[in-house]
């Protein structure tokens, strides 16, 4: 196996509340670990906060914990602002990134402990790979998405549409292309293609 270039470097893994899309990013995390990946979690408030039909916030917690191997989440705006300041990361990812947070960060609003992570860690010029999970990736959110891949330091994960027939709007990452994605991303380059395909269903 060849060796990762992620070895030995703190990976911040940030997760915004597409709670149906929680499970795969976090396998990503135990992959990461295996990869020689320090990860430094960090969620949002709805992922701090609230149940779903996915799993209740202490059980995303407890989940979240086991695959990063990390002793706490960072979970609130005070705890995240260091990162940039202290360097407590050499590169983030935010996966799922939900449009909600994609159109924030894209507009220069931070008001969660992920996108001030981001802003934090963008400060230093670190770069920010996105993992996108949006219903409304092809409609209200593409404005933004367009946004933030022309922005210099952010990298995505490839996207495409999870479910042309019945949502045509909905766009979610391949999750796992994570790691290859961010080893790019630490050599400032955009994985290719970007979009992928899926046959209607």
């Amino acid at each position: 196996m060849v060796p990762s270039i992620l070895n030995g470097k703190t990976v911040a893994f940030a997760l915004s509340g597409s709670f149906c899309t929680l499970a795969a990013a976090v396998a990503q995390m135990r992959v990461l670990r295996e990869l020689g990946a320090k990860i430094l979690p960090v969620i949002s408030h709805h992922v701090r906060d609230m149940d779903s039909r996915f799993g209740t916030a202490e059980y995303w917690r407890r989940q979240i914990l086991e695959a990063s191997g990390a002793e706490k989440i960072i979970d609130n705006i005070p705890d995240a602002e260091p990162i940039g300041p202290k360097h407590l990361c050499d590169i983030m990812i935010i996966a799922p990134c939900t449009g909600n947070s994609i159109s924030k960060l894209a507009n220069g609003v931070i008001d969660t402990p992920v996108l001030l992570a981001a802003k934090s860690h963008l400060r230093n010029a670190g770069p920010l790979v996105i993992a996108v999970a949006t219903n409304d990736g092809l409609s209200a959110n593409a404005r933004n998405i367009g946004k933030l891949l022309n922005d210099k330091h952010i990298y995505f994960v490839p996207f495409g549409q999870d479910n042309p027939s019945g949502k045509p709007n909905s766009l979610v990452a391949q999750m796992d292309q994570i790691p290859h994605t961010l080893e790019l991303a630490w050599q400032g380059q955009q994985i290719q293609p970007i979009l992928t395909c899926q046959a209607p269903a």
